[in-house]
């Protein structure tokens, strides 16, 4: 179903859902038109601050890799990590708080990722829409978490490989779809690839320990991969991740991109990570933000997100999932 807001990157919507809507009579609501103003800012501020920012860094690191002791290559991964999820998750935000401005709801596309405790639930809170799609159609009819392990990973692998082509014909996208296979087979294995299903409590403030770890770790993992989705080839690839590993000494990064302050920036990332945290028990992160913040703060904070995005405008990058 094709509706001019998600029709480039997303969301994918079904008819059942998109269509009666469409079809039915709609006023305007002043609390759902706020609300998608919200999800528009919340969206630019993650594509304008943090990914068209963070493609400065990761292209220059991603491009001149030999250059680089292994810490600025690990920081290049991290970057591209936020970069892709910001990049992406931005334009989601952007396309349903528009809809939301026509009176139309379109389906959540990222539910906090970063904050995934096994890489089963990290797919479960990426790119919901394709992942969904990937389950009910695909990995459903092949009989899905209900039948012998073997068939279990089976369905996996088929499920990454078509998401691999689903990227591109690159081998790289093939690569990382069976990362994401060897991922997921302790949890198969262990009968625990359903374990996660609902976000990390809201109750606590912190994280508990061992939820933190959990938390660090499934990141660390889904950065390795990205690192294929990044690279031109799988030679580029290889090589980034040999050099990441073989020049593992500490420097601080000296990457000579203009207007580009590494530790600035990364206090920006800070701050992303900080606001999408005390938001993650709604479906995105400022969902609950007029209820807990009175209106000087909100307003406040509005303005110096908008700050923010006109500061660092300048370096205007295309969306990454535009060339899929």
């Amino acid at each position: 179903m094709s509706f001019f807001p998600q029709l480039v990157a997303g969301p994918i919507e079904r008819a059942s859902n998109l269509l009666p809507q469409i079809l039915s009579t709609r006023m305007f609501s002043y609390r759902q038109g706020v609300e998608g103003l919200r999800l528009i800012l919340w969206g630019l501020f993650k594509k304008i601050v943090i990914a068209d920012n963070c493609a400065l860094v990761v292209n220059d690191i991603f491009l001149n890799f030999s250059q680089y002791s292994g810490t600025t290559l690990i920081l290049g991964a991290i970057f591209f990590s936020f970069q892709i999820y910001c990049d992406f998750s931005g334009y989601s935000d952007i396309a349903i708080g528009t809809a939301k401005l026509f009176g139309l709801n379109l389906m959540q596309n990222f539910s906090f990722p970063y904050f995934s405790r096994d890489i089963a639930e990290f797919w479960r809170r990426w790119h919901i829409s394709l992942t969904t799609w990937f389950k009910d159609y695909i990995y459903i009819p092949l009989g899905g978490s209900r039948v012998s392990k073997i068939k279990i990973i089976r369905n996996v692998i088929i499920i990454f490989v078509l998401s691999g082509f689903w990227h591109g014909a690159n081998w790289t996208f093939i690569i990382w779809g069976l990362i994401n296979v060897i991922y997921f087979l302790p949890l198969i294995l262990s009968n625990h690839n359903r374990k996660h299903i609902k976000i990390i409590q809201s109750t606590s403030f912190l994280p508990s320990f061992s939820d933190l770890i959990k938390i660090i770790l499934t990141f660390s993992l889904v950065t390795f991969s990205w690192i294929f989705f990044r690279a031109e080839n799988t030679n580029h690839a290889f090589s980034y991740i040999y050099h990441m590993f073989t020049n593992l000494y500490f420097e601080s990064p000296n990457i000579s991109v203009p207007n580009i302050n590494i530790l600035k920036f990364s206090i920006l990332i800070i701050f992303l990570l900080m606001i999408e945290w005390l938001g993650k028990e709604g479906n995105y992160a400022l969902e609950k933000f007029s209820s807990k913040w009175n209106k000087i703060i909100k307003w406040c904070f509005y303005y110096f997100i908008l700050f923010l995005i006109f500061i660092y405008s300048k370096n205007k990058q295309e969306f990454i999932y535009f060339q899929f």
